[in-house]
């Protein structure tokens, strides 16, 4: 299981990609029209082999929108994976009494994957992806919900990557469990205390919710590769925290 994915749910996507960009240094690499079927606009951003999503309502009603009013203001939405055995994992939730919230089944197009319901998960959306396609396995290889040419939008000078998705709860160490459930991976614990859970290329982390927010995905790490643009970038833009993080979409970025 590799985390291959991040999305964000934001009201202005406008203002939001505008941060992404002049603090993070990436290249918007794709628009998915499949989205509007959600009421939803986006854009992804690839950060080394893995992606950075913005989802955006355009209409009223939709689940992002009521997670933008649950949560107070924008902040992140989905943690999604890469995963060799997509069957296994509906099997599992299936065992666990997990609903999927929606299944990801595009034979034509070499992908198949489930997005487990958040209220059965906890946390945020969990999603699961296969890619069946030729290389599709490989570190780095097609992924399908950034379209097929992804490739040459990747720009690693300031990011190279992110290795830690941080989910908060009231009761993070419950939190855990659940996921570590569904994912069959045994929990560690952090230098801090913190229970977590290694994937292949980053970890899943599980903190107290101490800004007021509750329950959902509270932050990234980053690997930066260049931290005094990421900060030029960031105090220019007002999204700046300090010297180890930025805020973006309501999403703490930490500087690893």
């Amino acid at each position: 299981m590799r985390l291959r994915q991040i999305a964000v749910v934001a009201s202005d996507l406008q203002k939001v990609g505008a941060e992404i960009t002049g603090v993070l240094g990436v290249e918007a690499c794709f628009t998915d029209p499949g989205v509007k079927q959600f009421g939803l606009k986006n854009t992804l951003w690839p950060i080394g082999t893995q992606m950075l999503e913005v989802v955006t309502p355009i209409t009223d009603g939709t689940a992002g929108g009521r997670y933008i009013e649950r949560r107070g203001g924008d902040g992140g939405y989905m943690v999604i994976t890469q995963v060799d055995d997509v069957a296994r994992r509906r099997e599992r939730a299936a065992e666990l009494g997990v609903r999927i919230a929606f299944d990801l089944n595009f034979p034509d197009e070499g992908h198949d994957g489930i997005q487990l319901h958040p209220g059965d998960t906890g946390g945020s959306f969990f999603e699961m992806d296969q890619m069946l396609m030729p290389g599709g396995d490989e570190v780095g290889g097609p992924w399908y919900p950034a379209g097929k040419n992804w490739q040459p939008y990747v720009n690693t000078s300031r990011v190279s990557g992110i290795s830690a998705a941080e989910l908060q709860s009231p009761e993070p160490d419950r939190l855990a469990q659940r996921w570590a459930e569904l994912a069959e991976i045994d929990l560690i614990t952090d230098a801090d205390g913190h229970p977590m859970m290694q994937l292949d290329n980053a970890v899943l982390r599980f903190v107290e919710d101490t800004d007021g927010r509750g329950e959902g995905l509270g932050g990234i790490d980053v690997v930066a590769t260049d931290r005094a643009a990421i900060l030029d970038g960031a105090e220019r833009l007002n999204t700046a925290v300090s010297d180890d993080q930025v805020s973006i979409a309501g999403l703490r970025v930490n500087l690893t």
